[in-house]
């Protein structure tokens, strides 16, 4: 083995999610070696040796996991799949599976365990979450506490707002924003509230960072990733601009949505977490900040170039 590279072997599960292909870019980029764990191997990235697994069997977890220096949890479940104990069942595999290994386990937070009311979200603001899904949030992120606090697993919990980014397949751009980019039309709030976003590979580049500079931090720490906190119109004129024509707004539909969630229960759940878009919630982290640098996110209008641009080819 290179012994540039002796410690810098990473295994990505769930490399099919809409963060796992970004963040094994990521580090593929960054001269890791990367391994990419799931049930097929749908996206065939360059540089990723890929490990066919159940993510249900622990054996299989713990096999592609062993010799790993750092794991990125990249695992979800159907929206409508996270209750009845199924997402802590899940953690619960992969700790299991990570338990005394010595790895850096990295893990992707959201804005669930806030309260609408926080408007300024730190690492330090409590948590008082407002639906069951940001309770079996801040529920997994104990289980997480818990096992690095026992020893043979550290772990960094990293929060960002909504994923979007090339390629990102059934996340609100796709099936919601420019679901009709082609008739010139594009699904925004109709208000100027601000929302977080995260753009995948700036965030892949933070989980980068964060694996780099593991030795530095405490067994378990939480980060919160900005991201873009942005208005719809400030969203609209970003993908306007990339169209390179006049577009027409619309108001997200979320009657229909709600419809439409008698009948499909993902839909059901979404609309359940309206409030998210109804508030001004910004993730805020000086200390990130200050591990990634000056100039580290890509700016808004180019990264909302980059996605939109397939929609409008």
């Amino acid at each position: 083995m290179n012994t540039k590279n002796a410690a810098r072997n990473v295994v990505v599960l769930g490399i099919n999610g809409h963060l796992g292909a970004a963040v094994a870019s990521a580090f593929v980029e960054a001269g890791w070696n990367v391994s990419g764990f799931g049930r097929s191997n749908k996206h065939k990235l360059d540089g990723v040796r890929f490990v066919q697994g159940d993510a249900d069997d622990v054996g299989s977890l713990r096999a592609a996991i062993t010799g790993q220096d750092v794991i990125v949890n990249a695992l979800n479940l159907r929206y409508d799949q996270w209750f009845e104990g199924r997402a802590e069942a899940q953690l619960a595999r992969v700790l299991e599976a990570a338990r005394g290994s010595g790895a850096t386990l990295l893990f992707p937070g959201n804005i669930y365990n806030y309260a609408a009311s926080e408007q300024h979200i730190t690492p330090e603001t409590p948590e008082r979450p407002e639906t069951p899904r940001g309770e079996i949030r801040v529920r997994l992120e104990k289980m997480l506490e818990a096992a690095a606090s026992q020893g043979g697993l550290r772990v960094i919990v990293v929060r960002a707002g909504d994923f979007y980014g090339p390629g990102s397949k059934a996340d609100w751009f796709d099936q919601l924003i420019l679901r009709e980019a082609k008739r010139g039309r594009v699904a925004l709030a109709d208000h100027e509230i601000r929302h977080s976003w995260a753009y995948l590979p700036d965030l892949g580049r933070a989980l980068v960072r964060l694996a780099e500079k593991r030795s530095e931090l405490p067994p378990f720490e939480r980060f919160h990733f900005a991201g873009h906190f942005v208005s719809a119109g400030e969203l609209f004129r970003a993908i306007e601009q990339r169209a390179g024509r006049k577009l027409k707004r619309v108001a997200t539909p979320w009657l229909l949505l709600t419809v439409m969630g008698w009948f499909n229960p993902v839909l059901r759940e979404v609309v359940k977490m309206r409030y998210l878009f109804d508030n001004p919630m910004a993730l805020e982290d000086r200390k990130l900040e200050a591990l990634l640098g000056p100039g580290f996110e890509t700016p808004f209008e180019a990264a909302v170039g980059t996605t939109a641009a397939p929609f409008f080819a």
